[in-house]
C-alpha cells in the first residue's frame, strides 16, 4: 500500500488535530439536535413556529444525512405520544415498557411504531410529500447516512467511522433514550400535568431545549419551552434569531397566567383562564393547599413533611393515578386517618374532574359551585386558593 494511501487512512484531506475533530463532531451534533427540536418538533409537529422554507429544506438535508429519520414518521410518533401519553398505545412511555427499555432500547421503540402504517396516516398527516420527500429522503433513508460516512472518512481518514458512530448515536441516545426515557422519569415539574414528564434541568443548552420536557407537555404548542424566569431554552433563542431575520414566524407561545383582584364568583373569563391553564390550577393547588395541609398535620403530631413517603406526596398531587392497587388502599387508609386531608384530596379531585367536563355554561357552574363550598370548607389553605382561583386570566386576552 502506497504513503499516500497510508496518509490518506490516517488523516484524511484534512489532516485535523484532535481539537479540530471534536469541535466539527459537536458542531454536526448540534445541528441534528437543532434539527430535531427547531423542524421535526416545533414547527413540523406541533406547528408552534413556522420556519422559512430555505430554512425547513435545510433541516431536512440535514436530519436524512445525520441520521436517516423520515419527516412524517417522527411526527407521527411524536403525535401519538402526546395522544396516547403513558397508556398502552404510547410509543415510548417507562410507565408501560419500564425505564431500563426506553432509555437503553428507545430506538428499537421508535422504529416499531414508525412501522404502523395506520397511525403514519392519522398522525403524520401535513408533513412534506413533494417529489424529494418521496424519492430520496423517505424512499432511500439510509442513503443518507451512508454519504455521511464516506464524508467523514474522506475528511478525517479511518477515525471518520468513529465520529460518523458518534453522530448516528446521538439522536437515537439523547433523543430516543434520555428525553423518551428520563423525561418521564427524573426531574422537577412545573407542572401538574396529567403525564409523568419532568423538567430535566432548568437550562436546556446540551440538548437543545428538550430538557424542559415538563413545560411542553403542560403547553405543546408553544414554540418556546422556557416558561420560568430561571429557565433557558437554547432552541427559543435560535428561533428568535431567525425571527429577526426573517427566517422564522412564530406562531403560538404559552399564555401566561393574570390573577385579577376582587373577583366575587367564577366568570366565563375566570372558566377560560383555568381550562388554559389547568396544569397551573392543579400545581398551585397542590402547593398551596396539599403541602401545607400535609405539614400541618405532621407539626401535630410532632412530626416533619418529610416523614410523609414522597410517593404519597406525589399520588395527592396527581390524584393516585400512577399508584397500584396496593398503593391506592395505602393512600385511602392515610386519607381515613387524616379528615382534613381526606377534604382538602376531594376538592382536588373535584376540580380536577370539573376541568374535563364538557358544555361551557355547566363547567362555570360546577366551578361557581366549587368555590362557594371552598370558601365555606373552614380550612384556610382551601379558602386562599378559592379566593385565587375565581381570579384567574388569561393574560392579555
Amino acid at each position: 500500500m502506497s504513503d499516500a494511501v497510508l496518509n490518506f487512512l490516517a488523516n484524511g484531506l484534512t489532516h485535523a488535530g484532535w481539537l479540530a475533530k471534536l469541535v466539527y463532531l459537536l458542531v454536526m451534533t448540534q445541528l441534528t439536535i437543532f434539527t430535531v427540536t427547531l423542524y421535526l418538533h416545533r414547527c413540523q409537529t406541533h406547528r408552534g413556529v413556522d420556519l422559512h422554507w430555505s430554512v425547513s429544506h435545510f433541516f431536512r438535508f440535514w436530519g436524512w444525512l445525520t441520521t436517516g429519520m423520515v419527516t412524517k414518521e417522527w411526527v407521527a410518533v411524536h403525535r401519538k405520544h402526546h395522544a396516547k401519553v403513558e397508556t398502552e398505545e404510547d410509543p415510548h412511555s417507562p410507565q408501560i415498557y419500564g425505564i431500563k427499555k426506553v432509555f437503553w432500547d428507545g430506538v428499537s421503540l421508535y422504529r416499531e411504531a414508525a412501522l404502523k402504517k395506520d397511525d403514519l396516516e392519522k398522525y403524520g398527516r401535513g408533513t412534506p410529500d413533494d417529489w424529494i420527500e418521496r424519492k430520496l429522503y423517505g424512499g432511500h433513508p439510509y442513503w443518507g447516512p451512508a454519504l455521511m460516512l464516506v464524508i467523514d472518512v474522506a475528511l478525517f481518514g479511518v477515525i471518520g467511522a468513529a465520529i460518523w458512530a458518534v453522530q448516528m448515536i446521538w439522536i437515537p441516545f439523547w433523543a430516543a433514550g434520555f428525553v423518551n426515557g428520563v423525561g418521564h422519569w427524573w426531574g422537577y415539574r412545573n407542572f401538574e400535568s396529567a403525564d409523568t414528564a419532568t423538567n430535566l434541568i432548568p437550562w436546556g443548552f446540551w440538548i437543545g431545549g428538550e430538557e424542559l420536557h415538563n413545560n411542553h407537555h403542560a403547553f405543546p404548542s408553544s414554540a418556546k419551552f422556557a416558561l420560568r424566569r430561571w429557565e433557558f431554552d437554547i432552541g427559543w433563542a435560535a428561533i428568535c434569531a431567525l425571527r429577526a431575520v426573517g427566517l422564522a414566524k412564530v406562531l403560538r407561545v404559552a399564555p401566561a397566567l393574570d390573577v385579577r383582584p376582587n373577583v366575587h364568583l367564577p366568570d366565563a373569563e375566570t372558566l377560560k383562564a383555568v381550562l388554559t391553564h389547568r396544569f397551573q390550577a392543579m400545581t398551585d393547588y397542590y402547593r398551596g393547599v396539599i403541602v401545607p395541609t400535609l405539614r400541618e398535620e405532621a407539626a401535630h403530631a410532632g412530626e416533619s413533611l418529610r416523614s410523609v413517603p414522597r410517593r404519597l406526596r406525589r399520588a395527592l398531587a396527581d390524584g393516585g393515578r400512577w399508584l397500584d392497587s396496593e398503593g391506592r388502599e395505602r393512600m385511602q387508609a392515610v386519607l381515613a386517618k387524616r379528615p382534613t386531608l381526606r377534604t382538602v384530596y376531594e376538592f382536588r379531585n373535584r376540580l380536577a374532574a370539573l376541568m374535563e367536563q364538557r358544555g361551557a355554561e355547566q363547567a362555570l357552574k360546577g366551578l361557581q359551585q366549587w368555590i362557594v363550598e371552598a370558601e365555606q370548607s373552614g380550612i384556610r389553605a382551601l379558602q386562599e386558593f378559592a379566593a385565587r382561583l375565581k381570579g384567574y386570566a388569561v393574560a392579555g386576552a
